[in-house]
């Protein structure tokens, strides 16, 4: 499932879209964090990339996982492995926090879009808020790493 699409990588073709959709949802997490006078122009954004983010995140890691599997029993030198085993450990930390960033961010929006007598406590408020930054922050440092050591193991000297 995971594996092919007419003969090409799923991989080559889905990263892009984690490539694209993860860093968004951690602009949009960011920006619903710690703007409040604008969660009700983003909240719909934020929580469509909620949903979507992690997704795409896990598909480009399965298809991933096939890829490896397919260059391994081709023959691969062990310099190649060792930047390919980077690149897999860099991926499958890159979904987690997406994963993680995804929920925190449903869960801070779900919570906050209520009506003008409906709010949270300050402080729940700023915990969340302060919680999705940095798990936004640190997505957004995996994604950028993931990307830095896929780059390296495609166009790379091995």
């Amino acid at each position: 499932m995971f594996d092919e699409i007419n003969g090409l990588p799923v991989h080559a073709l889905v990263l892009h879209a984690a490539v694209v959709f993860i860093p968004l949802l951690a602009l949009a997490a960011i920006a619903y964090a710690i703007v409040p006078r604008w969660r009700s122009q983003v909240w719909w954004a934020a929580l469509l990339l909620a949903l979507v983010a992690p997704v795409v995140g896990f598909v480009t890691r399965e298809s991933g996982l096939q890829l490896y599997a397919r260059v391994i029993a081709r023959g691969i030198s062990p310099a190649g492995r060792r930047i390919l085993d980077n690149h897999m450990h860099f991926g499958t930390l890159t979904m987690w926090f997406t994963i993680a960033l995804g929920v925190m961010t449903f869960i801070m929006v779900v919570a906050t879009v209520r009506g003008p007598g409906n709010r949270l406590p300050r402080a729940a408020d700023v915990g969340l808020a302060v919680i999705v930054v940095v798990l936004a922050g640190i997505t957004g440092y995996y994604v950028f790493r993931t990307g830095d050591s896929g780059a390296t193991a495609v166009w790379g000297t091995y």
